[in-house]
């Protein structure tokens, strides 16, 4: 790489690790803690590309973007932010941040798109500039695990899009709230906001008054595959045939509907226009280091709502962490608002969590995958959804062996929890050597913790 890039970083570690990764790289750098000494480098015309982070000690940096912009038109920045909500993700869109990566951030990942940020720094950003809006900074949609992460930046990427989008996920996951939220910060968030089911599509002027009622704004069906033969048919000419103010069209559904599509239940002409953009919505199970994150999210909110305050013993997150969660981020919310009403105290103890949960359910496996999908299938579809996220750009490089890594920790960590953190039973049930466990968990930073096994 050729360039200079300023970093902006009230952490000294990330400070460093990126002044010495882009000095090896062919870079020069000049980093900073403060949001005033970058802004006096951009305007006495220094660097190339601007890496910097949201929450400083002097402010905000995505606030400073539009300046940035003005004094010096073209100059990429990338914003790195620990904030855990998708409104970090919108921000940075709207302000036409070149890039935006939460953190913790892959560090190959950031310096290749630092390289294509000085590779086409004459150019600057080609976003669509969108203006700010009245919204409150928070959203329910909290998490800071990578599939939600990645699901923020696609959520940004297809805000502004007419393509159709269909949401899938299993119930209580949040499909009906990620439509509204690309609604209300989209081109179209002036204009109406239009859920249907089955029971608008029932006779002949179903379509005709749905489009009357959107005007051009968004047009929501819910549960896709629970429209009969004939409401499907009404949708599809609707789309066909949109009229003069055409809305953008979303499904949401918990059903696998390739396989729907396959045993005939849905129309394929509905199916491939409606797929036009896809998101999934991932479980809960699918993102359990979000769950402890997502249950004090919704004390204070119950907490803002009149109940007591509470919170929750390290106990009780401990089980709340290792329930299966079929209900998804809903059912979490009910079980939180029912516990700040009826604990004892403040502190909310383990056995007042298990005595609302109740016993350990059967849950289906995620959406997309049958009774029978092998494991190969599942990693299948993960992999395709992660180079799908990188749209024309390949992944990093290095996927094989941080592929590899990522298995490897959880199966670690699941295994020594499943053996009581006994290092001579979880080598045997890995079937590895002792001493090359030990290894690994050195490497690969496991922590391990001795405990009554979880049954």
């Amino acid at each position: 790489m050729d360039g200079t890039v300023l970093v902006a970083d009230d952490d000294r570690t990330i400070r460093t690790v990126l002044t010495q990764a882009l000095t090896r790289a062919g870079c020069k750098v000049h980093a900073t803690s403060s949001l005033t000494t970058l802004m006096r480098w951009v305007g006495e015309g220094k660097g190339d590309v601007v890496i910097s982070d949201v929450v400083m000690p002097d402010g905000n940096g995505l606030e400073m973007l539009p300046k940035i912009a003005k004094d010096r038109p073209g100059l990429p920045v990338i914003v790195i932010s620990a904030q855990n909500t998708i409104m970090t993700a919108i921000k940075a869109a709207e302000a036409e941040a070149y890039d935006y990566m939460p953190k913790p951030f892959d560090l190959p990942d950031l310096m290749k798109r630092t390289a294509k940020a000085l590779a086409h720094r004459e150019t600057g950003s080609s976003a669509p500039k969108v203006a700010q809006r009245d919204r409150p900074d928070e959203l329910p949609l909290v998490g800071r695990t990578e599939v939600m992460q990645d699901l923020y930046q696609l959520i940004a990427r297809v805000m502004n899009t007419d393509l159709p989008l269909l949401i899938t996920g299993e119930s209580g996951t949040g499909k009906s709230l990620i439509s509204r939220v690309i609604h209300d910060f989209s081109d179209r968030r002036t204009l109406p906001f239009v859920c249907a089911g089955a029971s608008d599509l029932v006779d002949l002027e179903g379509p005709a008054r749905l489009l009357a009622k959107v005007k051009g704004g968004t047009l929501l069906i819910d549960e896709l595959a629970d429209l009969d033969d004939q409401a499907q048919a009404r949708l599809v000419q609707m789309m066909d045939a949109p009229g003069e103010f055409s809305p953008r069209f979303m499904a949401t559904s918990q059903q696998d509907l390739a396989a729907a599509m396959d045993a005939g239940t849905l129309r394929q002409d509905l199916y491939y226009r409606m797929c036009g953009t896809g998101l999934t919505v991932p479980s809960l199970r699918q993102r359990v280091e979000d769950i402890s994150l997502l249950a004090d999210h919704f004390l204070v909110q119950t907490e803002n709502d009149g109940a007591p305050h509470r919170y929750l013993s390290d106990g009780s997150r401990e089980m709340l962490r290792h329930y299966s969660w079929p209900g998804n981020v809903r059912h979490l919310e009910n079980v939180i608002r029912r516990l700040s009403l009826t604990a004892r105290s403040e502190e909310i103890t383990k056995e007042e969590v298990a005595a609302v949960l109740g016993p350990q359910p059967e849950v289906e496996p995620a959406l997309g995958g049958g009774n029978d999908e092998k494991l190969s299938e599942a990693v299948a579809r993960h992999l395709q959804r992660y180079f799908d996220l990188h749209g024309d750009n390949l992944p990093p490089p290095g996927l094989y062996p941080r592929l590899l890594r990522e298995v490897e920790i959880p199966l670690i960590e699941i295994s020594l929890l499943a053996t009581g953190g006994n290092q001579a039973k979880c080598a045997d049930l890995l079937g590895i050597n002792r001493n090359t466990l030990r290894k690994k968990i050195t490497d690969l930073d496991v922590q391990v913790t001795r405990r009554r096994k979880l049954m």
